[in-house]
């Protein structure tokens, strides 16, 4: 089990309307860090399903092509509930920098899930570079981990 992120992937980032706004900043911060990223959508603030774009960064990084994702609606809830459908995905909705931490270091979390309406933008700015800079603990986590996907 991997306990840091391959930064030389690209990142998979998709919200919903209600995100949609956040995602663009949160992009801008992934530029600014020299990330390489792919927005799965949605591509405006029109009234959009949160499955069409969490299914798809689902899979992204299910399928190993992508460093890790980042999952943006308005609670965090329907984008993480769907995303955690996906076998190899743990879906974390984090709402501050210590919950991020938590959902990489105990959880081994692979995408971040976050709240739109609920957190300021430099509060998800400072969740993102938790996510990407904590690592994995491993240790008595990992045994946990593993048994997610046997459940």
């Amino acid at each position: 089990m991997e306990t840091t992120f391959d930064l030389t992937k690209p990142v998979a980032i998709g919200s919903d309307h209600a995100g949609f706004e956040y995602k663009q900043y949160v992009i801008s911060f992934l530029e600014g860090k020299g990330l390489t990223f792919k927005d799965f959508g949605a591509y405006s603030s029109e009234s959009a399903d949160y499955p069409d774009f969490a299914h798809p960064v689902a899979s992204a990084v299910e399928s190993g092509d992508y460093a890790f994702g980042i999952l943006l609606c308005g609670s965090g809830n329907g984008v993480a509930i769907t995303a955690n459908k996906h076998q190899g995905v743990r879906a974390a909705l984090c709402w501050d920098k210590e919950i991020a931490e938590l959902a990489r270091r105990h959880n081994c979390a692979n995408i971040l899930c976050i709240p739109a309406r609920f957190i300021p933008e430099d509060v998800a700015e400072v969740m993102v570079e938790a996510f990407i800079s904590t690592e994995f603990e491993g240790g008595r986590h990992e045994n946990r981990v593993v048994k997610i996907s046997c459940g």
